[in-house]
């Protein structure tokens, strides 16, 4: 008894094989995606600000909270304030980079400039911290995106007499 071959002769198995998209389904897949992509990409965008700007926040009040407790370590006035070259204070805007600096001078941390189209503005150009860790100064810092009209959020940055600081995140039409 002869009995049927375990695979189906070779030209039915070179057909299924040779199946696959046509160009027409190719081009509808590709235009489905390009939609999705289009409603997703402004989402990331957002997201990704959002990220930055936290990220910003974050790190003037570690820097804020590392200058107190310095203070309060060294028992001596250890300053934040504004540096565009990292060593010294001077006047000038908060994007520009800043500096944790003791009363002895010495550099404790270094903040370099600040990109991406983000702004930090201030009340002040440099907040004392006193050897109780009390500030001697009453400050607020705002976060924000230079171009307020790509992204409405922005985060408050309150640092109280007594050294405290407190982030509020808020949205707002301006960055002023």
């Amino acid at each position: 008894m002869v009995s049927a071959p375990a695979y189906p002769p070779r030209c039915l198995v070179s057909r299924r094989l040779a199946r696959g998209f046509t160009l027409v389904e190719l081009m509808i897949v590709l235009a489905v995606l390009a939609v999705l992509l289009g409603i997703a990409a402004p989402s990331m965008s957002q997201f990704t600000f959002s990220g930055k700007l936290r990220s910003y926040s974050n790190e003037v009040v570690a820097s804020a909270v590392l200058a107190r407790s310095e203070a309060i370590k060294r028992n001596q006035v250890v300053t934040l304030c504004v540096s565009s070259n990292g060593t010294s204070c001077a006047a000038g805007s908060w994007e520009s980079g800043w500096i944790v600096r003791s009363s002895g001078g010495e550099v404790v941390h270094r903040q370099k400039t600040i990109t991406d189209g983000f702004k930090i503005i201030g009340s002040v150009s440099s907040i004392a911290f006193q050897p109780s860790g009390v500030g001697s100064t009453v400050a607020t810092l705002k976060v924000c995106r230079a171009t307020p009209s790509l992204g409405n959020q922005e985060s408050e940055i309150a640092i109280s007499a007594t050294g405290r600081t407190a982030v509020k995140r808020q949205s707002s039409s301006s960055c002023l």
